[in-house]
């Protein structure tokens, strides 16, 4: 059974950085698109950063432009978020996503973790 699995939420002050973790089983994740969404509380899910299976080109959604990067470590089979100056609208629980194809909306991804809060206060 494919496990996407979080870590590395917390509460933080603005201004701070957290890196999160998703560790993969089942498959490499040089197979897959890999992407971190975010679910602010009454919003939908967000397309925050996405990289490619191929090549490891990155995507950023303008929100997180410049203050977060996304990185892969194929010999742990796991994917990071590097997020620095954190804003309080960052404040949202993030989740991992993988697919084969991916794309901008949470519809297009099949496998998903099961999230990580991360609360940035002013």
């Amino acid at each position: 059974q494919v496990q996407l699995v979080e870590s590395g939420g917390g509460s933080v002050q603005a201004g701070d950085s957290l890196r999160l973790s998703c560790t993969v089983s089942v498959f490499p994740i040089s197979k897959y698109h890999m992407a971190w969404f975010r679910r602010a509380p009454g919003k939908e899910r967000e397309l925050v950063a996405r990289i490619q299976r191929t090549g490891g080109s990155t995507y950023f959604g303008d929100s997180v432009k410049g203050r977060f990067t996304t990185s892969r470590d194929m010999p742990s089979n796991t994917v990071y978020l590097q997020m620095t100056s954190l804003k309080p609208e960052d404040t949202a629980t993030y989740y991992c996503a993988a697919d084969v194809d991916g794309g901008s909306f949470a519809r297009d991804w099949l496998h998903w973790g099961q999230g990580t809060q991360v609360t940035v206060s002013s």
